[in-house]
């Protein structure tokens, strides 16, 4: 059963812009910390960007002031929009819900490719 589904990855050109969403099911969305991490070919998983069931956020350095994430709860939706972007954001983007300390639920992942 896959609870956490991404959608709006795809190929743009450098500087272009891409908004990503991530629905829930099976989950008691609103409580939840999420997160989007993303992985290149050859790269280690990145947290990309953080937020809390409050609406605190946090982003990794390589995207601060470029990239945005958000949630809407009546939805069970987590987005992430992406500004400015650039070849080497391109990788597969995966959403998570932090269950607990050492339990968390992933996407599948979406492609993004930013490329000429």
């Amino acid at each position: 059963q896959v609870q956490l589904v991404e959608s709006g990855g795809g190929s743009v050109q450098p500087g272009g812009s891409l908004r990503l969403s991530c629905a829930a099911s099976r989950i008691n969305f609103s409580i939840y910390t999420m997160n989007w991490y993303r992985q290149a070919p050859g790269k280690q998983r990145e947290l990309v960007a953080t937020i809390t069931s409050g609406g605190s956020t946090n982003y990794a350095d390589s995207v601060k002031g470029r990239f945005t994430i958000s949630r809407d709860n009546a939805k069970n939706t987590v987005y992430l929009q992406m500004n400015s972007l650039k070849p080497e954001d391109t990788a597969v983007y995966i959403c998570s819900a932090q269950l607990n300390l050492i339990n968390t639920r992933w996407g599948q992942g979406t492609q993004v490719t930013v490329s000429p």
